[in-house]
């Protein structure tokens, strides 16, 4: 085997034991908690070493903060203002609730782990919590440029307004899953939600066409 060949074995392993590692806390932490998880807690469910855990993360909260990162970007490369083609503005923002919904339930991790972790005060904050607030930014621009784009006469304020009602009531019906299982129809809960938004939105919107609010 080259040494090119070896150098490439060993990314490789390097990527899988660290994939290993974050599904491992991924499970201890919605388990136990923030407190109830631990290096050795991770390890002995990953079955590496200690050390091999080290190697990726300087500590625990280096490693939860990477399970928040993994996720999110799981969650933000799924949750895209489909085009025109799809319909009316009331039709596209429906589409992105039913895809927020999906995402969710695919990648639930940085919202789960994250709302633990934002709920809490500490002496010192956990690099966790303030990665999940920078991601949290990220998502709000997000659904900024949504709103912006459906509705680009509604000012400033209001698209504040809106897109804050819009994160707040993601957050509500992710917890009533996380409470409720799945006898939560998600996907529809997020799509009344969309619809909601949209029609607040649509209030605020100064000589916008009743119409729009129309599937």
């Amino acid at each position: 085997m080259t040494g090119t060949q070896l150098t490439r074995r060993k990314r490789a392993n390097g990527v899988e034991s660290r994939q290993r590692i974050l599904d491992a806390a991924v499970q201890i932490a919605s388990e136990r908690g923030y407190d109830g998880t631990s290096i050795a807690a991770v390890s002995a469910r990953c079955g590496l070493p200690a050390s091999s855990i080290y190697w990726h993360f300087r500590d625990k909260d280096d490693l939860l903060a990477a399970v928040i990162e993994r996720s999110f970007e799981t969650w933000l490369a799924a949750v895209d203002l489909p085009g025109e083609e799809t319909g009316t503005p009331l039709q596209r923002i429906v589409a992105v609730g039913a895809a927020v919904a999906a995402s969710l339930v695919d990648a639930p991790d940085f919202l789960r782990l994250g709302l633990m972790l934002a709920l809490e005060r500490r002496p010192e904050e956990p690099r966790g919590r303030a990665v999940f607030l920078q991601v949290r930014e990220v998502a709000r621009q997000k659904f900024t440029e949504v709103i912006e784009t459906l509705l680009p006469d509604l000012d400033p304020a209001n698209v504040r307004t809106v897109v804050t009602y819009a994160l707040a009531g993601a957050d509500g019906l992710f917890l009533q899953r996380e409470i409720h299982g799945d006898v939560v129809d998600f996907t529809a809960m997020f799509e009344l939600h969309a619809r909601l938004v949209y029609e607040a939105a649509l209030q605020m919107a100064p000589g916008t066409p009743q119409d729009q609010a129309q599937p």
